[in-house]
């Protein structure tokens, strides 16, 4: 008798998790590394055919044209995504882990409703913590190179099947290499260790040139290589859709797409520009979202994503998160307080720290660089590439095109656009009498901004004229990164 009824109670349980299985949603979260925003036919690209199943994937849910990363780098931006802090309250100022009692996005999931978690590539950048533990990983190595859009396809199809073996609902989070560096150059045995080409190649008259460079030969040649990284990586989306649909669990999957921050070239990665921190922004959830919206009203920011999700699937939210969900928009609701957003920058992955802060409305950027004094330049690997090279060596004859060289590398300590009638943020319009109002305006959303978020450049904004305390206190904020990158060092080592 007693074994009859833990039978009973065993199958009991077994349809509970499997009824738990169906109601909860599944997540399959899509980053591109390193994507301009209107690198997608969908958000305006005039490269022909250059993401078709990005674009479908737009119609069948809501398209943000007003999204930002909070860190346009690596691993930063991850963090946030991952903890839904700030870098200054996760501890992932650069290329680190966060504090360990700091909650993650994979783990609230497991906890709250029993995930089953996986990773394909860029794992590292994508693990908030060294103990973190996923279900299932597979880096570039296991990817060819992260550029195989079948091996994408195949370990992800293993997964979810991983998951429903289990009866469990999954978190997958799909990380493409592409289009980041090395941008795709073809070779007659390119194909060797499982790397791909993309379905189309495109060459440099078939290109569109970004406002903020220059159209010059060499900056087409890159950019060749860049837009067919692009194709790539919406190959690679595509075998991941097809993999939902094959698997009959495409309804009741939440679709999340992004990339990571702006395009790996001068003004965009690694800094706080609007080309850097806009990110192509799409979510498709049949049962819980109207296909073919776009919202042109909202901004949002990825410090949101985190406590979005866990409300979509009924968890609770962890404490003291920065963000707060934006599932009313969702479900074609509006919301207050979105009209900015706050974005930083703090240390590359070689810990040089050039900190930056900016709040950015639709039409207006203003930008705090606290390290632009003393004659400091910066450096990043988005001026490494051969735009910049062919930049360079055109601007020996243009005088307007040294001077916005000369800029990139030195700035000013604050900076202002309007992004109404400068799209790409080529006139720096800080201290223009005509936009007086309007810079107080911004002035005191970032210093509402700071505070809220507790952010350790308050003193240094409330200081910026004077530039010998913003030399000492940014010396300061290098020697604290120099001590991370040794300490990183030592636990590698061991």
């Amino acid at each position: 008798m007693k074994r009859r009824y833990r039978i009973l109670i065993g199958i009991l349980l077994c349809i509970a998790a499997r009824v738990a299985q169906g109601q909860t949603p599944n997540i399959l979260l899509i980053t591109a590394d390193d994507m301009d925003y209107y690198s997608l036919g969908v958000n305006g690209s005039k490269v022909e055919d250059i993401t078709p199943n990005l674009d479908k994937l737009a119609g069948e849910g809501i398209r943000f044209t007003n999204a930002h990363v909070t860190v346009a780098v690596c691993q930063p931006s991850r963090g946030v995504i991952g903890t839904g802090r700030y870098p200054n309250n996760s501890g992932i100022l650069g290329f680190y882990s966060a504090y360990n009692s700091v909650p993650t996005l994979a783990e609230e999931l497991k906890k709250g409703k029993g995930y089953e978690v996986g990773v394909l590539g860029k794992v590292k950048h994508s693990t908030p913590k060294d103990d973190y533990i996923w279900d299932y990983d597979q880096d570039a190595k296991d990817l060819g190179s992260g550029r195989s859009p079948r091996l994408y396809k195949e370990h992800f199809q293993k997964f979810v099947q991983q998951a429903k073996g289990k009866d469990a609902p999954f978190f997958m989070m799909a990380n493409t290499h592409d289009p980041h560096r090395p941008f795709f150059k073809d070779t007659p045995n390119y194909e060797r260790g499982g790397k791909q080409r993309p379905s189309r190649i495109y060459t440099p008259d078939e290109v569109e040139v970004p406002g903020f460079l220059e159209d010059l030969p060499g900056v087409r040649k890159e950019l060749a290589g860049y837009y067919s990284s692009v194709r790539r990586c919406d190959d690679v989306i595509g075998g991941l859709l097809n993999v939902l649909d094959e698997e009959g669990l495409a309804e009741n999957t939440i679709v999340v797409y992004l990339s990571d921050n702006g395009m790996a070239f001068p003004f965009a990665k690694s800094n706080v520009y609007v080309q850097s921190t806009r990110t192509p922004f799409i979510i498709k959830w049949p049962k819980g979202i109207k296909a073919g919206q776009v919202d042109e009203e909202h901004l949002i920011s990825m410090v949101d994503l985190m406590p979005t999700l866990l409300e979509a699937t009924k968890i609770k939210l962890p404490k003291k998160l920065d963000g707060r969900s934006f599932l009313p928009i969702l479900k074609g609701k509006k919301q207050q307080e979105r009209e900015f957003v706050y974005t930083h920058y703090n240390e590359n992955s070689g810990s040089k720290a050039f900190t930056m802060r900016a709040v950015q409305s639709k039409d207006i950027l203003y930008i705090f660089n606290p390290w632009a004094v003393g004659g400091r330049q910066y450096k990043t690997s988005s001026i490494n590439g051969s735009s910049f090279e062919a930049m360079t060596e055109a601007a020996h004859n243009d005088k307007e095109l040294r001077e916005r060289l000369d800029f990139c590398l030195f700035r000013t300590v604050t900076e202002m656009y309007d992004l109404s009638k400068d799209p790409h943020a080529l006139n720096n319009i800080i201290d223009d009498n005509e936009y007086a109002t309007t810079q107080e305006v911004m002035e005191q959303e970032m210093i509402r901004s700071m505070q809220v978020t507790k952010d350790p450049m308050l003193q240094l904004f409330l200081q910026r004229d004077n530039e010998q305390y913003l030399i000492k206190e940014t010396n300061k904020i290098q020697k604290d990164a120099n001590i991370r990158k040794k300490e990183r060092r030592v636990q590698k080592a061991k």
